[in-house]
């Protein structure tokens, strides 16, 4: 990832918002990435670091700036300083997709440390920016993918360190993603370099380095010993025709604390009937029996998400470690990807 160069661009801003430019959309939906297990490749793909955050757009228009979800609600109020930041940017107005991520010592992106700087209001939040869609009036998603960030680049030129410009690799794909895997990133993510910015279609491709995806907590189990709360959470997805199928618990990398707030969390969450369409199975070769009198039924409104080595020959998830509550998910949309590493 490349750090910006410092300019100052006071000016420069104090005459662009004296001119009027057409607002940018209120919200547009993002395109998105399919699951795929090898790289593209050839010159007409780029390549870019997969983050492991919030996928966040932000919206620029007469010095007000909006940090937007996925789904297009408004967050601006849980990430003050990050829209302070686009904020101050030279433009009139923008539109600016990306990754909102807590960020590791060593430069990884860690998910439980954008989740503690939401609750806690503490932690240091950058804001990976790798797609602009509108700038002063003019529309860019039909221009090509280079060219967008191009110009992204140029308008990140001086701009704050929580600001970072995510740089790319032409060509290249599967070296780039087996560097990726040696640093123990996430994966990457490809796309078409001269690829238009395609709205809520799965074009690009993301492909991965452990296997992590996104569950529904359909439940929680009584603990044992002197372990906090919970026991374990159930977790499960949901089919194309709607079915809620169980795929399987997760207890471990939950600290008390983090206990403690999925316990609260669940309360108003509790019901007496399993929400699963099919009961889970009540043993298993991998793990303790699931004994059914000790598990708390939920709502299936919450999201979490998890990693995991594979998917049993009877389709539970297994060595399943919790990373964090997904906020920015709906449960309805949850679905197990298929094309994972070490899937039955």
């Amino acid at each position: 990832m490349v750090k910006a160069v410092r300019a100052d661009h006071t000016d420069t801003t104090a005459t662009r918002r004296k001119v009027g430019f057409p607002s940018p959309p209120i919200w547009i939906k993002p395109q998105l990435a399919k699951l795929v297990k090898k790289a593209p490749e050839g010159l007409d793909w780029l390549h870019e670091i997969k983050f492991d955050g919030y996928r966040m757009h932000a919206r620029l228009d007469a010095g007000r700036a909006q940090i937007l979800t996925r789904r297009g609600n408004d967050w601006t109020d849980k990430y003050p300083a990050i829209a302070k930041s686009i904020a101050g940017l030279p433009a009139r107005n923008a539109y600016i997709d990306g990754e909102l991520c807590g960020v590791l010592p060593d430069g990884r992106t860690s998910f439980n440390l954008i989740q503690n700087a939401t609750d806690t209001g503490e932690g240091s939040l950058i804001f990976f920016l790798f797609d602009l869609l509108f700038l002063d009036g003019e529309n860019l998603t039909a221009l090509p993918l280079v060219e967008r960030k191009t110009r992204l680049a140029s308008l990140l030129n001086g701009a704050p360190d929580s600001l970072q410009y995510n740089d790319h690799q032409i060509g290249h794909g599967p070296e780039f993603h087996q560097v990726a895997c040696q640093h123990g990133l996430e994966g990457i993510v490809s796309k078409r370099a001269n690829g238009r910015y395609e709205p809520d279609r799965r074009t690009w491709l993301k492909i991965k380095c452990l296997n992590r995806e996104e569950f529904v907590v359909v439940g929680w189990s009584d603990p044992e010993g002197s372990r906090h709360r919970i026991g374990s959470l159930l977790l499960g997805y949901y089919t194309p025709d709607g079915k809620l199928i169980y795929a399987g618990r997760v207890g471990t990398g939950m600290p008390e604390a983090e206990l403690e707030r999925l316990w609260q969390r669940l309360q108003p969450l509790a019901i007496d009937e399993m929400p699963l369409d099919e009961p889970p199975p009540r043993g298993t070769r991998f793990g303790s029996p699931l004994v059914l009198s000790r598990v708390h039924w939920v709502r299936p409104d919450m999201v979490v998400e998890v990693s995991y080595v594979e998917w049993t020959s009877d389709v539970l998830l297994r060595h399943v470690v919790y990373l964090g509550e997904r906020q920015d998910k709906l449960a309805m949309e949850v679905r197990r990807s298929r094309a994972r590493v070490g899937e039955p």
